[in-house]
């Protein structure tokens, strides 16, 4: 079933076509399916690569973020992210931008691949600071890098308690959704951040991290890369166990207003993706749902 309304059927002989076309030394490498997430349909392409696919239109301006900054920005990171081998372009098969990158190896953060979470917390948190202190080399943001994740809490407010009003009869026996909006209150009547603006991965769930011998290995899709302020990078901790969380707090050294900013961010996102999500992606919502458990439990 389709994520989006305006979403491309993509499939592994799809994939595979576009390949043969524009990289004919490529067609004979086998192609698997390698999952995908909201707005990207992804395959592996042979032992190295890595084949994705926008799910819509809106995904492409993703790909080519990264094809531009990943390059700049990797010399700053002792952490591996995606490398941009080849530019697709559209065709009659696939009309639009698509993306090859090399593979890294890794698998998402859980029990089983991590074994100590609050080394874990203190890598992600190492992360996080290497990336905010590189130099934004001219970026401001705007255009494809104002992405709302880096702005104040009162760019999504608007759809807040329509989210919450969606969620109440999907989730509200299993969460307590009265608290859970009393804190986005209280988050968004805090001061903005006054804090410098910086470059944001923007979505730090785990789905985006890779673990390998049991530490954080790799960090992948930037396509929310921006620059703004941080608050919203700490949210996604909600995603990951106590100690985790705590490795990262005390790595980062995060102020209350910071951290209770962020905890509005980690709410918002999560209650928008619960009714978005519901019919199409459920893997998604137990996520959110998760998440918003985690936040509960903290108190």
């Amino acid at each position: 079933m389709p994520l989006h309304p305006d979403e491309f059927p993509i499939d592994a002989d799809l994939a595979a076509s576009v390949v043969r076309h524009e990289r004919p030394e490529w067609a004979d490498l086998p192609l698997m399916p390698a999952g995908g997430g909201t707005d990207n349909v992804m395959f592996r392409l042979g032992r190295d690569l890595l084949v994705r696919m926008p799910r819509t239109p809106g995904g492409v301006a993703s790909l080519r973020k990264e094809r531009e900054w990943m390059p700049r920005l990797a010399p700053g990171l002792r952490m591996r992210i995606p490398e941009p081998v080849h530019a697709g372009p559209p065709s009659d098969a696939y009309p639009v931008e698509w993306s090859v990158y090399r593979w890294i190896e890794g698998a998402p953060p859980t029990t089983d691949t991590v074994d100590d979470w609050a080394r874990f917390g203190a890598d992600l948190a190492g992360f996080v600071a290497e990336l905010h202190r590189i130099d934004l080399m001219g970026a401001e943001r705007a255009g494809d890098l104002s992405w709302y994740r880096g702005g104040g809490l009162r760019e999504p407010e608007s759809w807040m308690a329509p989210a919450f009003a969606a969620s109440r009869p999907l989730v509200g026996d299993v969460l307590d959704l009265d608290r859970l909006e009393d804190w986005w209150r209280e988050a968004l009547a805090l001061p903005d951040s006054s804090a410098p603006h910086v470059w944001l991965h923007g979505d730090l769930r785990p789905g985006n991290l890779l673990a390998d011998g049991g530490r954080l290995a790799a960090v992948i899709d930037f396509g929310a890369l921006s620059v703004g302020a941080p608050d919203a990078e700490h949210a996604a901790v909600w995603d990951l166990p106590p100690a985790a969380r705590r490795a990262y707090w005390d790595a980062l050294d995060l102020d209350e207003p910071t951290w209770l900013r962020a905890r509005g961010w980690a709410i918002g996102v999560a209650i928008s993706g619960i009714p978005y999500y519901w019919e199409t992606f459920p893997e998604f919502v137990a996520e959110c749902v998760a998440r918003l458990a985690a936040i509960l439990e903290d108190g």
